[in-house]
């Protein structure tokens, strides 16, 4: 009897030792961490609205955790180069990855074949926010609403046109959603960025364009273009007083352009929780704020876990409208 009830209790004691070792391991783990420069890589150019958004959070990250964080641009194909080497980058926490709605959401649907699984080769850290998109149109263009849009866009089938800044590019995949929800027909005109796009619109050229909303504001208040309403399902903190396409009668209509956190899948989760923290820690500083708003972007940081709900949501949506579009490339 006696060996009988001391067996579990030695059971325990060694449970509890095995999770105090364990819990151990992982304090220390997530004490030193980082232990050297962390690469933050960034998909895009130099000054384009990844790389600023990444600089004004990474420097601030360097503050939190101790340790150089390097802006490593690696542009090029939609945002997969930088997306394969991060997920191929050993997982301590030492390479992350600025991802955003192209790398994490249509890309495996718009290219024939990238190199990495969104969902399978990352863990998600932070959802660090969205930058909306505004419907504008030429001043000339007789709707003064969304829904007067609308209207003269079904009675003229295939007459109006509308701008974006290339094939599958965020303002071409709102623009097609935008379609599909209002049953409409607008002929795509794509260009070679966001700037030539909008040049044309506001010369009438093309009379529709989906605009980020840091680009497309002051040509707003200058009145060469019009606003009929905001893309996000939320109205946005840089144009409060705007009405989303929700609120105007296409419910669940939500077309932003966002950016997040993630690590390679198997970075351990002391490390990501770490990441994590250190993010929130760095949205909730008010000069990050200011910094973020400026830029046109609504801070969220979200949890890990509500990342990669989002992310998992955003695959089939924007699958459906890359499908429906005819976009595709190589």
């Amino acid at each position: 009897m006696k060996d009988r009830t001391m067996r579990p209790r030695t059971g325990a004691v060694l449970s509890a030792l095995a999770v105090g070792v364990v819990l151990s391991v992982g304090a220390v783990a997530q004490g030193v961490y980082p232990t050297k420069p962390v690469s933050l890589l960034i998909a895009f150019p130099p000054g384009g609205p990844s790389d600023v958004l990444s600089r004004i959070v990474g420097k601030k990250l360097e503050q939190i955790l101790g340790q150089p964080f390097i802006m490593d641009n690696r542009p090029g194909a939609g945002g997969n180069i930088a997306a394969e080497a991060a997920a191929l980058a050993p997982a301590d926490g030492h390479t992350i990855l600025m991802g955003n709605n192209s790398i994490l959401a249509t890309n495996a649907a718009l290219y024939k074949k990238i190199g990495f699984d969104p969902e399978r080769d990352f863990a998600p850290i932070s959802l660090i926010g969205s930058q909306a998109n505004i419907l504008v149109v030429n001043p000339n263009v007789p709707a003064q609403s969304m829904a007067e849009l609308i209207a003269l866009l079904r009675a003229n089938p295939g007459k109006f046109n509308y701008a974006s800044s290339g094939h599958g590019a965020a303002a071409h995949l709102a623009a097609e959603l935008f379609k599909a929800e209002a049953k409409v027909d607008i002929v795509h005109v794509p260009y070679k960025g966001a700037a030539p796009a909008l040049t044309d619109v506001i010369a009438g050229h093309v009379q529709i364009m989906f605009a980020t909303a840091a680009s497309v504001v002051p040509h707003i208040q200058s009145g060469k273009v019009r606003a009929l309403a905001v893309t996000p399902i939320r109205r946005t903190a840089v144009f409060p007083e705007l009405a989303t396409i929700d609120e105007l009668g296409l419910k669940g209509f939500d077309a932003t352009t966002w950016h997040g956190l993630v690590a390679p899948s198997k970075t351990p989760r002391d490390i990501v929780g770490r990441l994590h923290r250190a993010s929130v820690e760095a949205l909730n500083d008010p000069a990050v704020r200011k910094s973020l708003i400026e830029l046109g972007v609504d801070v969220i940081g979200g949890t890990p876990e509500e990342f990669a709900a989002y992310i998992k949501a955003e695959i089939p949506k924007w699958t459906a409208i890359v499908r429906a579009s005819g976009a595709r490339l190589d």
